[in-house]
């Protein structure tokens, strides 16, 4: 007997018995209503698809259903991390971008229809001729009003390549004919230093309203022009600023301290201890400093601001900030899909994670904190404010705490004198913004005579704002109360004024005209005036 004979019985054998084993796997696995899925995550959540896939009484797009998974699924892990899907990316990285390719306006929607806010100058729409107060009916010569105007909507279709075209046909105020105009998109800066202008003679002043990619030349730039005008000492307000990325916020703290500061670091389950060090080339190492915060400021502006506080080089003046400790690494997907997954925690020098605690998958719980606070009074009294985490150390030996954001050294409450349950709801229902929009766009051409803040205001301090607004008002669900009318008459022409000031002159106008008698910023000034902006034990 030759040995390929001899061996064949053995052969015959291992082969029954392999298909035997596969043949009862995929019987136990996948046949009939029996579920016996092996117990790891990974084949668990592959092998639940292909049973839906398979056997689901209806037709399921099973990429369409991962799309919906992929959300949820990282819900359950913390807060922010999160899931982009391909559609979505490109508007998600907008922001933070140096740039983005469009037309270049920016546009409210009111009554399903697109008006045109701000026209930016030079830019695409401006060469093209549209003009501020512009409504948007058609899009590419398609009729773009309805249900389906949506931010998100608007955007698609107005965003696009550099030097691609779009035709925009619009209504003009006063005027019944649509005029058509073909813009042809371009690269439209993102600036993330809003404003800078002197407070006073002395007083610098930089809004940074969030830390992009071009953040850091952007602030130089503004310090530059600050310094031909004679600064002396500065205020960085933070207030509102959601973050951004890590390096923009540590090479501006690498501006301010000396050499050899640790400006965060980062560590991780699996990320090893990381540093940011400062290394001493900063400009403004002695420059007296105040940086702002409110309950807004999160993740790198809370690195910002912990570096400036541990390291006792300025003061913090405002509200405690939000409390976003936790450091996202993006992963792309094949598809263009983008998951940014929590892999490390930020800490600040004095070693305090700035994280405030959460519950895996209460993400709504998490979501409701701000308003928490707000109903427990911590916007308005330094003593109810509740601290979480341990105390630490400054370098020269103050008490700071983790657990839950910055806490300011100098805490400024949220100024409620004069506020009224009337205020409130026209706040909350956006009647206040929705007419400051409807005058505006009414009184364009007389409005447009002002080219100052000052002007402007002045002009409508004689124009009974607040009577037309509340008459309006009446007329639009807000009932008129003519007793708390009168003691929020001053909030109700500020906010009117400064609305209006925004959309016919510039950002920066009205940061300018809304800090005149901003408490926070009046705090700051009065902080450097007296020489105590460097902390002291």
């Amino acid at each position: 007997m030759s040995k390929q004979n001899r061996f064949s019985p053995l052969w015959l054998a291992l082969s029954a018995v392999v298909g035997i084993f596969i043949g009862t796997f995929y019987a136990n696995h996948f046949g009939g209503t029996r579920l016996s899925i092996i117990n790891s995550g990974t084949s668990k959540l592959q092998n639940l698809l292909h049973i839906i896939d398979d056997q689901y009484v209806d037709t399921v797009d099973v990429a369409d259903l991962v799309e919906k998974a992929m959300p949820q699924l990282l819900s359950e892990l913390d807060p922010h991390s999160v899931y982009i899907s391909a559609k979505d990316k490109q508007s998600a990285e907008d922001d933070l971008r140096g740039s983005f390719s469009g037309v270049g306006i920016e546009f409210t929607i009111r009554k399903d229809t697109v008006r045109v806010q701000n026209v930016i100058k030079n830019g695409p729409s401006e060469r093209a001729g549209l003009l501020a107060g512009d409504k948007i009916v058609t899009i590419d010569d398609s009729l773009f009003v309805g249900p389906k105007v949506t931010n998100e909507e608007t955007i698609h279709r107005l965003k696009g390549p550099k030097d691609t075209k779009v035709n925009i046909g619009v209504l003009r105020y006063g005027e019944r004919e649509l005029r058509h105009f073909t813009v042809v998109r371009g690269e439209i800066p993102m600036h993330s230093v809003n404003a800078a202008y002197m407070l006073d003679e002395q007083t610098g002043y930089v809004r940074i309203k969030n830390f992009g990619e071009n953040t850091y030349p952007e602030l130089l730039i503004a310090l530059a022009q600050l310094s031909q005008e004679g600064f002396t000492q500065l205020v960085v307000d933070l207030r509102g600023n959601t973050g951004g990325y890590l390096e923009s916020a540590t090479r501006i703290a690498n501006e301010f301290l000396p050499k050899g500061r640790i400006i965060v670091y980062t560590e991780g389950r699996n990320s090893p201890r990381q540093d940011f060090v400062s290394d001493g080339r900063g400009i403004y190492q002695k420059m007296p400093l105040v940086v702002l915060i409110d309950e807004a400021s999160a993740s790198a502006s809370e690195i910002l601001a912990g570096a400036i506080q541990d390291n006792d080089r300025g003061t913090i003046v405002g509200r405690r900030s939000f409390g976003k400790g936790l450091v996202q690494k993006p992963i792309e997907f094949n598809d263009g899909s983008l998951m940014r997954l929590t892999i490390a925690r930020y800490y600040s020098p004095s070693g305090r994670c700035i994280q405030k605690p959460y519950t895996m998958g209460s993400g709504k719980e998490y979501e409701e904190d701000l308003m928490v606070r707000y109903q427990h009074g911590e916007f308005f009294s330094q003593d109810s404010i509740h601290h979480t985490g341990p105390a630490y150390k400054t370098s020269i030996g103050r008490t700071v705490y983790g657990g839950g954001g910055i806490t300011p050294d100098i805490f400024v409450a949220e100024d409620t004198t004069n506020y009224t349950s009337y205020y409130k709801e026209a706040i909350i229902t956006g009647l206040l913004l929705q007419y400051g929009y409807e005058y505006t766009d009414q009184n364009r051409r007389q409005l447009s005579q002002y080219t100052s803040a000052d002007g402007l205001a002045d002009y409508l301090h004689r124009q009974r704002l607040v009577d037309k607004f509340v008459q309006w008002a009446d007329g639009h669900g807000l009932k008129r109360r003519n007793l708390l009318v009168q003691r929020s008459h001053q909030l109700l022409e500020r906010y009117l004024v400064a609305r209006i000031v925004y959309t016919m002159l510039s950002e920066q106008e009205w940061i300018e005209f809304i800090n005149r008698d901003d408490p926070t910023v009046v705090r700051a000034i009065k902080v450097l005036r007296q020489g105590e902006a460097f902390p002291k034990v």
